[in-house]
């Protein structure tokens, strides 16, 4: 098995962690949302797997190319 990481495509606060260690998830289901200029953008997950780190927390500050979940695939 292969870890993937999740990375924020933009600046911002993250608004929603959708999901939970352990979880199973599919390709482009939604892990986080960051809001950034009043906008809500998803960050979804490139594969399936499980979630092995959750690497923010609601309201936290992240900057572009952040990594937000890590993924075991």
């Amino acid at each position: 098995m292969s870890k993937l990481e999740a990375r924020s495509e933009v600046s911002g606060f993250v608004w929603k962690v959708e999901v939970a260690l352990g979880q199973r998830v599919a390709k482009d289901d939604t892990l986080v949302v960051i809001e950034s200029m009043k906008m809500e953008i998803p960050i979804v997950a490139e594969a399936a797997g499980v979630v092995v780190a959750i690497k923010v927390e609601e309201g936290a500050a992240v900057n572009e190319g952040s990594t937000v979940v890590i993924l075991e695939v």
